[in-house]
């Protein structure tokens, strides 16, 4: 994978008009026009997370991502978990990504909306990612690209024919709320809506997770990470901009009334058959974000697997010789994300629920690299790689800390208060379970102790330089 591949990997994964298309509704009724904002606080929450990525990146570029480094940072247990709640993460966000896709996907083929069809649509996407990511890398790298290009055509073009042609507003809509959020505290409402940005800026660790089909990975990979932050920030604000703007009655979706904001903006900006179009660069869009969160969640479990870390590892460590790929770890990748998506169906609210629970997961993953990052900074742990930020270390690596356990606390906060009581904490109760299960596998089968891979050197490693040793390859 070139550099520009490999940030398009990136971009496709965290995919400005996924993240938005898929919350847009939800998070415009909830807080009104000033749920843009929540893309401007955790973009800037999540570019301090993507430094402290960079420099660890920089110093292990090993395949697998959070888990390897979690690994060199702090050690097997840590690490176990970390991977095993991240994993748990990227299968659900697969699952949350193709299931956002399947009313778009409805429209486009002119199937009648429904639960059904959402389900029928979302189990096709994932089998086409799944042949794609067989192909191989090359192919991977084909689609992203491709992707990378649908995106751009979803969010500049779209989003300047819009701004152009149905502009209703102007930037004073983006303070105020239009009475969204009058029953109760508007910080609430805020806050609830802000999973459209926390929901938007993950996917530039994928990066990370390819390390080793990148070339000259220590300075290409923190680039790219953070590449994926500055363009994909950007092109979502813009795509919500423009959307938000071309709204003409906030009222009617806040009331309900416009359920599907975004459908009726794109039938009236383009017509039926450019409105099929678009639906056809917004399906692309979907698929790409798909391949690479498949892509990602493979590579983690062939790294967990080669280091003889989870059941099945002699299966899952098998890479296919003529495409070079983990075919098995593939499989998985697409067959638990397909049984989210059938399970979806007894659950109120199926969308929202499940892009929480993955997103709970994915930050928790994240701040477990973050906590180890900090813990082995504080006991002499000098990052060596290409990227380093220096005297900014601490700060920056505190500060990403305290931005991530709040936005978990934020995405877990029970919400539904008139579903029944295990339906308003399925988001913190799903994870618990997760957790739970990994402790219980980690306590009877100790797969943590497989393997010979390096573990918890990074401390060690930073004192023998600090001693004149040249540093470990």
């Amino acid at each position: 994978m070139s550099l520009w591949a490999n940030f398009a990997l990136g971009f496709t994964y965290l995919s400005p008009v996924v993240g938005i298309y898929t919350l847009f509704a939800v998070a415009l009724a909830t807080a009104g026009p000033p749920m843009f904002w929540s893309l401007v606080i955790v973009g800037v929450g999540q570019f301090l997370v993507a430094l402290v990525f960079g420099e660890v990146v920089s110093q292990y570029p090993v395949a697998g991502g959070i888990y390897p480094w979690a690994r060199r940072l702090w050690g097997r247990k840590w690490a176990w978990m970390t991977g095993w709640v991240y994993l748990f993460a990227l299968l659900a966000t697969i699952a949350g990504v193709a299931y956002g896709a399947g009313p778009y996907l409805a429209q486009l083929f002119g199937f009648s909306h429904s639960t059904e069809t959402t389900i029928v649509c979302a189990l096709i996407l994932l089998a086409v990612a799944l042949v794609i990511n067989l192909g191989g890398t090359k192919w991977l790298a084909m689609a992203a690209i491709i992707g990378f290009s649908a995106e751009l055509v979803g969010a500049l073009a779209v989003g300047g024919w819009l701004l152009i042609t149905q502009r209703h507003h102007n930037l004073g809509v983006l303070f105020d709320s239009f009475g969204a959020g009058s029953g109760g505290s508007y910080a609430a409402a805020f806050l609830a809506a802000g999973l459209i940005g926390i929901f938007q800026y993950y996917g530039f660790e994928a990066c990370g997770d390819l390390a080793e089909e990148v070339p000259d990975p220590t300075r290409r990979i923190p680039k790219a990470m953070r590449m994926t932050i500055y363009v994909g920030g950007a092109a979502a604000m813009f795509v919500c901009l423009s959307l938000i703007l071309a709204v003409e009655d906030f009222a009617a979706v806040i009331n309900g009334d416009d359920p599907d904001p975004i459908t009726t903006i794109l039938s009236t900006a383009f017509g039926s058959v450019g409105g099929k179009v678009i639906l056809a660069v917004v399906g692309i869009s979907f698929l790409s974000c798909t391949l690479s969160l498949m892509a990602a969640a493979s590579r983690l479990m062939y790294s967990y697997a080669r280091d003889g870390m989870i059941v099945g590892s002699s299966v899952l460590r098998y890479i296919l010789p003529s495409r070079h790929v983990p075919p098995y770890a593939m499989a998985v990748a697409a067959l638990v994300p397909a049984i989210i998506v059938l399970v979806s169906i007894v659950s109120t609210d199926a969308l929202t629920k499940i892009i929480s629970f993955a997103t709970l997961g994915i930050y928790l993953g994240f701040q477990m690299v973050v906590l180890a990052a900090l813990r082995a900074r504080l006991k002499g742990w000098v990052p060596s790689g290409s990227f380093r930020l220096g005297a900014w270390g601490l700060p920056v690596t505190v500060s990403a800390l305290t931005y991530g356990v709040l936005a978990m606390i934020n995405i877990a906060w029970p919400r539904t208060p008139d579903a029944a009581w295990y339906d308003n904490w399925i988001v913190a109760l799903g994870t618990a379970v997760v957790i739970g299960l990994g402790l219980l596998y980690m306590v009877t089968a100790r797969p943590h102790e497989r393997g010979d891979a390096a573990a918890g050197d990074a401390i060690a490693s930073s004192a023998e330089l600090r001693e004149g040793a040249p540093p470990p390859r």
